[in-house]
């Protein structure tokens, strides 16, 4: 058994593959062309032929397309698509809606071949995970108007795979019901993950002894961030795998079996760019900004969406598994949006959750608060963890120890306190732990 989904399409030639990649950006070009007013007008104003996209270098002619630009015109008539939609209305049969975290959610279409075209990109993701048709699956969410999780749902019932949906039940149900069924994989945001294993610990189960093997994480980065990564899989005593995608896009990016070199863009389906600050490529070893476009869905595509997530593209050496898709080392770095300056130095939300969950004497949980002192005109970061349960170091080491590490990982001296476990909230779905009350960013 192959252990890729599509092994001619995931180990093509690099430029074969760019040829493939162009030639269905230039179809998608003139596919929404003709059918969707928006990309009509835009290619018009940058004075762009579809017909005329021979190289990647014409592809960089086409401009980027923003979330802004699609709130913008999905207030448009008709309802609820605006001018975006490429088919006829009657041609979707799925609707769903991006998650409304940074704005207004953005209405999305798709046709049946397009939602096959969903299932098959996250098949391509499962598969290179180990999930097989002898998995027993769990998906631990309601599923709702958000895309997340849905097609993962029908890409395990196109492998094969056995999937039982756990939406409606509490956590404490969930996880008796993975230990009643002996599950082997599930699927989770790196926050649940970990507040499922401290579920069982207090029903007085040991999550690394039940039968999960497999860990698939989604909406946040938490997956390739080593000290999250590590945790989970300590917890679980299971294989920890990132996805990276968007209701914009589809399953863009994911970790595999063969390396630890970071997170494979799925590049048999989507043209993926990583652009410097001017819109130029940037070199392996560099980081830049994600730009993709979906290459084979028809209802609501979008050419060259800007992601606002940063990567650095890795070098040139193969991955293990023989796929010859590149790279992004350590997966998202964190989104543009996301990076703030304090004091001066640029501040990762990332840079914090690692060191803060790969020093083992604080808990899962924590929340970071950027504030201004005027008086003093600096600023200050301020972070709350809590103590890890049946730790024997004494509070002042702890807070030491860990102000250390928070200062080796963002080059700021970070005001930390202290709290008892179990003190600060267990979201459930994606969690934003930093909150930035500064009226300006410096």
């Amino acid at each position: 058994m192959s252990e890729m989904w599509n092994p001619r399409l995931e180990t093509l030639p690099p430029d074969r593959l760019e040829r493939l990649q162009v030639r269905r950006f230039r179809e998608l070009a003139r596919h929404v062309y003709d059918g969707s007013p928006f990309y009509r007008e835009k290619l018009d104003d940058a004075g762009v032929d579809p017909d005329d996209i021979e190289t990647l270098a014409d592809v960089r002619r086409v401009p980027v397309t923003t979330k802004d630009e699609l709130r913008h015109a999905t207030g448009r008539e008709p309802f609820p698509y605006g001018d975006l939609l490429a088919v006829d209305p009657v041609e979707v049969t799925e609707y769903h809606q991006t998650s409304g975290t940074t704005g207004e959610p953005v209405r999305q279409a798709d046709t049946w071949p397009d939602w096959e075209w969903w299932s098959d990109c996250w098949a391509t993701v499962l598969w290179a995970q180990g999930i097989r048709p002898d998995d027993r699956v769990f998906f631990p969410f309601s599923y709702n108007v958000f895309v997340a999780f849905w097609a993962a749902h029908y890409a395990c019932e196109r492998i094969g795979a056995e999937v039982v949906p756990g939406g409606n039940l509490s956590s404490v149900q969930r996880v008796r019901k993975m230990v009643e069924l002996d599950v082997t994989a599930f699927m989770s945001t790196p926050t649940y993950a970990l507040r499922l294993a401290e579920v069982a610990h207090e029903e007085g189960l040991d999550p690394a002894g039940t039968s999960v093997e497999r860990i698939v994480c989604a909406g946040e980065p938490g997956a390739s961030v080593p000290g999250t990564k590590a945790r989970i899989e300590s917890e679980w005593g299971a294989e920890v795998f990132d996805h990276a995608g968007a209701t914009e896009t589809g399953a863009w990016g994911f970790t595999c079996r063969g390396s630890s070199l970071g997170l494979h863009f799925n590049e048999g389906r989507f043209l993926v760019e990583v652009l410097d600050d001017d819109g130029e490529p940037v070199d392996p070893g560099e980081r830049g900004e994600l730009v993709v476009t979906p290459l084979d869905r028809r209802a609501q595509p979008y050419l060259r969406f800007a992601l606002r997530d940063e990567v650095e593209l890795a070098g040139p050496e193969a991955c293990d598994c023989g796929r010859t898709f590149r790279l992004a080392t350590g997966g998202v770095l964190g989104r543009s949006d996301d990076l703030t300056k304090v004091n001066g130095v640029l501040l990762s939300p990332i840079a914090i959750e690692d060191a803060v969950r790969s020093y083992p004497d604080v808990g899962d949980e924590y929340q970071v608060v950027i504030e201004h002192h005027g008086s003093k005109d600096i600023d200050v970061v301020r972070l709350t963890a809590e103590r890890a349960e049946g730790t024997e170091k004494s509070a002042r080491t702890v807070l030491s120890e860990l102000t250390e590490e928070l200062k080796q990982a963002t080059n700021l001296t970070v005001d930390l306190e202290l709290v008892p476990y179990g003190t600060l909230d267990r979201p459930e779905l994606k969690a934003r732990r930093l909150t930035d009350t500064r009226d300006r960013h410096v």
